[in-house]
């Protein structure tokens, strides 16, 4: 399915985020300004910010405050992109350059920390402390999450369970982040606000399976990244994981020393690893897993055209090709 069915229902509002994104990372520095315009400008799904603004409306919330939050999700999540590509030496996203190439490495770290510092400061002035508080653990998780994937590169023993770890950290706390705090906005109850925020993680944790898959089985125009980049950066993501546990003894070998040595040499050996182990379907099934237990999460929402579109977005994480 395409993201627009459930983007329709909050398209003002995703107008309002990106006039707010825009409004809060002006700068007077030149280089900040053209960093942050330049990335603002490259698009992506805005996936955090829309789950923050559909959790909110699906909990009966009609005002603007949720305007603010949103943005401050996609400010953290744009930060930790700039910081991501530094440490992956990417050099594409969304099909662009990357800012690190453009505008160099330490241009690229410091406007990461600018934005940190923004959304921060935007979450002081929301003045609420509980918001306040899930915002911040969750940046800090996700700070943890980076320092174990990277802890992980290169190490062909890592298991699934100690992917899944690094998976929940890195993205599926922020996913976990923008449901709850969007629920605390529109005045949920603790059992709700708790209902919400397993949502969020479970569709987190799909989505980043799914950027698994994609890594493997996607259109480069489509994805806008180069096919094969975790391999290339010696990441051990669970395609790779389930052919060292299930492959031939050759295949795990050639898997093994693939995330050692990192590059893109043994790409085509690994892919047809890949293939021939079903370890790609075996990655789609478990993110699909993850969504049944996302919709299971929010079964006791009442109806409305809020729940029914973030069962649509729970449906797109799984189902997209980008």
């Amino acid at each position: 399915m395409k993201p627009e069915r459930f983007y329709k229902l909050i398209e003002a509002d995703m107008q309002a985020v990106d006039a707010v994104i825009r409004r809060k990372l002006k700068s007077e520095v030149v280089l900040i300004q053209q960093v942050a315009d330049y990335i603002i400008n490259a698009g992506g799904k805005r996936l955090r910010p829309a789950l923050l603004l559909l959790s909110a409306g699906a909990l009966g919330y009609r005002g603007t405050l949720h305007h603010d939050l949103a943005a401050i999700t996609e400010i953290i999540h744009t930060a930790t992109l700039l910081h991501d590509d530094i440490v992956d030496e990417s050099e594409l996203r969304r099909g662009r350059k990357t800012a690190n190439v453009l505008f160099g490495n330490a241009a690229s770290v410091l406007v990461g920390d600018f934005l940190y510092s923004r959304s921060f400061q935007m979450m002081v002035e929301v003045n609420d402390m509980r918001i306040m508080r899930i915002l911040a653990e969750a940046t800090c998780v996700i700070s943890e999450g980076e320092v174990l994937q990277l802890m992980n590169c290169h190490n062909a023993d890592v298991d699934e369970e100690r992917y899944l770890q690094v998976i929940r950290c890195k993205t599926a706390k922020l996913f976990e982040a923008a449901a709850q705090v969007g629920a605390v906005v529109g005045g949920a109850d603790p059992e709700t606000e708790e209902s919400m925020a397993r949502y969020g993680s479970h569709l987190g944790t799909a989505f980043q399976l799914i950027d698994d898959v994609l890594d493997y089985s996607s259109v480069e125009a489509e994805t806008g990244k180069h096919l094969g980049d975790d391999l290339a950066e010696g990441k051990p993501t669970l395609p790779l994981i389930y052919v060292m546990q299930h492959g031939t003894a050759e295949q795990a070998l050639c898997v093994r020393q693939a995330i050692e040595n990192g590059g893109r040499d043994d790409f085509p050996q690994v892919l047809a690893a890949i293939r021939a182990t079903g370890a790609l379907e075996h990655t789609r099934k478990q993110a699909e897993a993850e969504i049944c237990r996302a919709q299971a999460s929010i079964e006791a929402l009442p109806a409305s055209t809020y729940k029914d579109s973030l069962l649509d977005l729970s449906v797109f994480a799984v189902a997209r090709t980008f």
